[in-house]
């Protein structure tokens, strides 16, 4: 069996107003990065027109692994809602997080859903 033991506390970065801290994310390789949600929960659009909103406020939209987090610890900053991910399915379709019951799943990026933005800091 392989173990790993983690004894190196990492220093959690300055947030700003506004800004509530999400947690880490560290990857199998070692490398992570601190996820920090970002002050704003846009209205239904499509994926793009929320790709454009989170960028123009300085941050990008949550993967997948980022918005499992912020579910878990943060559901308090949520609309029991879809919120679209930043990552794409294929050509015409991304992937959002329904954050009524905790699901993922895909669709159309012309469809509308809502959108927050965070920002990462390197580990």
């Amino acid at each position: 069996m392989n173990q790993a033991t983690v004894q190196t506390r990492f220093p959690l970065p300055q947030l700003n107003k506004g800004e509530t801290y999400a947690g880490a994310i560290i990857n199998p390789d070692g490398t992570g990065n601190h996820t920090i949600l970002l002050p704003g929960d846009n209205d239904d659009a499509d994926w793009q027109t929320q790709m454009d909103w989170a960028k123009s406020i300085g941050g990008t939209l949550p993967d997948r692994v980022q918005q499992a987090m912020l579910y878990k610890h943060l559901p308090e900053h949520f609309q029991k809602d879809w919120y679209w991910s930043c990552e794409k399915r294929s050509a015409g379709s991304a992937w959002y997080q329904t954050f009524l019951s905790g699901g993922q799943d895909w669709s159309n990026t012309s469809s509308k859903c809502r959108a927050v933005a965070v920002r990462s800091v390197a580990i």
